[in-house]
């Protein structure tokens, strides 16, 4: 044997040859053709002509470990398979390497120059058929790999039986492999520049993954799916809009509830379709919003370290089960918002980091690309084919699972190079600043392809700083965002509502400070799962006095945040007054509704949402300065606040009364702008949602003549204990 060729053997062997399509397979030579095989285990190969089966030619072991080659002199290039003794069985299949490339010229293309919206198309694992056999193409993208096989059930593991295709022009490895088959585990094995292997990574574009603790992907490739959700997408544009209500019911589907019976298992997304969907529809939300269901290993992380940004989470099913969910959720009329995580990813050895031998996905120097608060890594926003990732991700959950939007996570992490970090922990921009020029960039790249691509999508930034125009669009100079968390106003109010009644005349105008700035942004008022963890206590443990004062501020407070201006988000558990801090390990504390006052607020969560939702002066101008006036902002001594909503129409105001005392006010006037009867649409005193049901409030209420407040009429009003009073205009 020519001592060039045993090299080749031998580094094939080795798992070290640097083109394998160039050696394997069947090759011409100065005499016909040759065919070489590497199959581990075989005792025996033959040559198959695939055209009418009988064998070509017996191949000779010209190496231990189970090198073949056959010499076909005077053939020409012809169709064919292989016929494999192995000790306990005969097998036939097709040779991986006759296969020609996966990617064309155009993907190549696309790919190189980072602009490829539809990568996920090509990258990943796809069953198809080529050449008319049915196998699955494998790509992936791991430009400084010295080799990358493809490994899994369809090649016990072993690393030297499919190493793929190196495409120079876009560092993408790819292979056909015929004998591979949707549900099967797969990974992908890479050997450094250095020569040294790498731990098993799983396949960043892969579209279902295994339950942990197990971490291999699966293959599952982009299936049809045959869509019935009622003609939702063309009725989701207005649903979005900002003159929409919009009330958003916060899940982790891990925690809604449990099957405590079959060992406390997650609920599966058919279960959650049955269960879950028609309880946030009767209590009268628009949207749901999902803690990220793209696969974690971690269920601490509450899947805000997520390694299968393309998958979604095992705990509950396969992709088609999750779209059936999803189009469970349209069918009912709500939208489904996903949180999503472009900001950071978790250091797992089977994930993204050094994902081939270098920082790939990871900025190299750790003050640009890691995360002290949280231990991840942080992407390069810089490098086109790491966007382009991230870029394809959210198009791909809004196309490819018809999701309504996306919920950005940590995007003040994002925007900020010295965010939680000190002096000389950080790298300045180009200009010598703190902005992040690459991630900015990123951020308004992703809303405008998500708006241009999918008519009636919202995007939605937990942004926790003062950056300006994070909702205005690109070309006025913005970030591009449909709306933002307003975490001002969820901070001020809540330390208002923490203090005892005695003292809140001191810190009247937290109350009020919102809205200074209500319209520089189009706002989201959260009570997210954020502020119910890490110590801070339950909605309900957060507010002052003996139980029944408990429940009376957090009724008022409740009014306060769903007839303020903004769109409106719950997480689950706040809408009955969960005693415990949330916790992704157990099931939520349903057997509270057991109790009255528990019953209480959860119907008053529902009849706020049938009000807001009902009533156009409650959303059609949320993110608009004609929607909203002061009629006393100032009555600290009182504790109380009182203001007008208005619609487009402006003829049907509805007034807000609230009092954060425990004390009554009896003959309050508030002024008003119109005379007429004004009708008490919710009182959350009403004992029917727990409250005492003092001074019997009237249904209706006449204007009086009587200036008030700078306006040519007044009510005069009973103000129950720690509540609040909203009145319509009857015409």
């Amino acid at each position: 044997m020519p001592p060039d060729l045993a090299a080749e053997i031998d580094a094939v062997v080795r798992a070290d040859h640097g083109d394998p399509f160039g050696f394997l397979g069947m090759h011409e030579t100065v005499d016909g053709m040759t065919v070489r095989a590497f199959i581990p285990g075989a005792t025996a190969v033959r040559v198959i002509d695939a055209g009418d089966g009988s064998v070509a030619a017996p191949m000779t072991r010209v190496h231990g470990d189970g090198f073949f080659i056959a010499d076909l002199p005077g053939w020409r290039r012809f169709p064919y398979r292989l016929q494999v003794d192995f000790p306990l069985a005969t097998q036939e299949f097709e040779d991986v390497y006759r296969f020609g490339p996966v990617l064309g010229e155009l993907d190549m293309h696309l790919l190189a120059e980072g602009n490829h919206l539809r990568n996920f198309e090509r990258l990943g694992a796809h069953p198809r058929t080529l050449e008319g056999v049915e196998g699955v193409a494998f790509a992936v993208w791991a430009p400084n790999a010295r080799r990358v096989s493809v490994v899994g059930e369809f090649c016990a593991w072993d690393g030297r039986r499919l190493p793929m295709r190196r495409r120079t022009e876009a560092g993408v490895w790819e292979i056909f492999v015929p004998h591979a088959t949707a549900g099967q585990r797969y990974k992908f094995e890479i050997q450094g520049a250095d020569g040294a292997l790498l731990p098993l990574k799983a396949d960043p574009f892969a579209f279902a993954c295994e339950m942990r603790p197990a971490n291999a992907s699966v293959i599952h490739g982009l299936q049809d799916f045959p869509w019935q959700d009622g003609g939702w997408e063309s009725r989701r544009e207005h649903s979005a809009s900002r003159s929409a209500p919009i009330s958003i019911y916060e899940v982790h589907l891990g925690s809604w509830a449990r099957v405590p019976e079959e060992g406390d298992r997650f609920l599966t997304y058919d279960e959650l379709a049955e269960r879950l969907i028609p309880y946030v529809t009767e209590m009268g939300f628009t949207h749901i919003e999902l803690l990220p269901i793209t696969e974690h290993p971690f269920d601490g992380s509450w899947g805000y370290q997520p390694i299968g940004l393309y998958a979604p989470t095992s705990r509950h099913g396969g992709p088609d089960a999750f779209k059936r969910f999803v189009e469970a959720c349209h069918r009912a009329g709500l939208g489904v918002l996903l949180d999503w995580v472009p900001g950071h990813f978790p250091t797992d050895p089977h994930g993204l980091g050094s994902f081939d031998g270098t920082h790939l996905y990871e900025h190299a120097d750790p003050r640009q690309g890691f995360h002290q608060d949280w231990n991840t890594l942080i992407y390069n926003f810089g490098r086109r084919e790491v966007a382009n990732f991230l870029l394809g991700n959210a198009l791909f959950w809004l196309e490819q699972y018809r999701l309504d939007g996306l919920r950005v996570d940590a995007v003040a992490s994002m925007l900020y190079l010295d965010y939680s970090r000190r002096e000389g922990e950080w790298v300045p921009n180009q200009y010598g600043g703190r902005e992040n020029l690459e991630s900015i960039a990123f951020l308004k790249r992703m809303n405008e392809l998500v708006y241009g691509h999918h008519a009636g999508a919202m995007t939605v930034a937990e942004e926790s700083t003062s950056w300006p125009a994070v909702s205005r669009p690109t070309y006025l100079g913005g970030l591009g965002f449909g709306y933002k968390w307003n975490m001002g106003w969820m901070h001020d109010t809540l330390e208002y509502m923490r203090k005892e009644p005695v003292h809140r005349r001191h810190h009247h105008h937290a109350m009020t400070f919102g809205m200074v700035y209500a319209y520089s942004e189009n706002f989201v008022l959260p009570l997210s799962h954020d502020e119910v963890v890490h110590g801070k206590g339950s909605l309900i443990n957060k507010m002052p006095g003996d139980a029944w004062q408990k429940f009376a501020n957090l009724r008022a407070y409740y009014a306060f945040m769903f007839t303020h201006p903004g769109k409106k988000l719950l997480f689950m558990g706040g809408e009955f007054a969960q005693w415990r801090e949330w916790s992704e390990a157990r099931s939520l504390d349903w057997h509270l509704l057991e109790q009255e006052e528990h019953r209480g607020i959860r119907d008053l969560v529902r009849e706020l949402n049938g009000l807001y939702r009902g009533l156009p002066a409650l959303h059609q101008l949320d993110c608009d300065p004609a929607g909203f006036e002061w009629i006393e902002a100032n009555d600290s001594d009182y504790s109380v606040y009182a203001y007008l909503r208005r619609g487009t129409d402006g003829d049907a105001p509805v007034v807000v009364v609230c009092n954060f005392t425990p004390i009554p006010r009896d003959g309050y006037a508030v002024g008003v702008p119109l005379p007429g009867d004004y009708r008490v649409r919710l009182n959350t005193d009403d004992p029917r949602f727990g409250g005492s049901g003092y001074g019997a409030v009237p249904a209706v209420v006449t204007a009086e003549e009587t200036a008030r407040h700078g306006r040519p009429h007044s009510l005069t009003l009973t103000l129950p204990p720690l509540a609040a009073l909203v009145l319509e205009r009857a015409g």
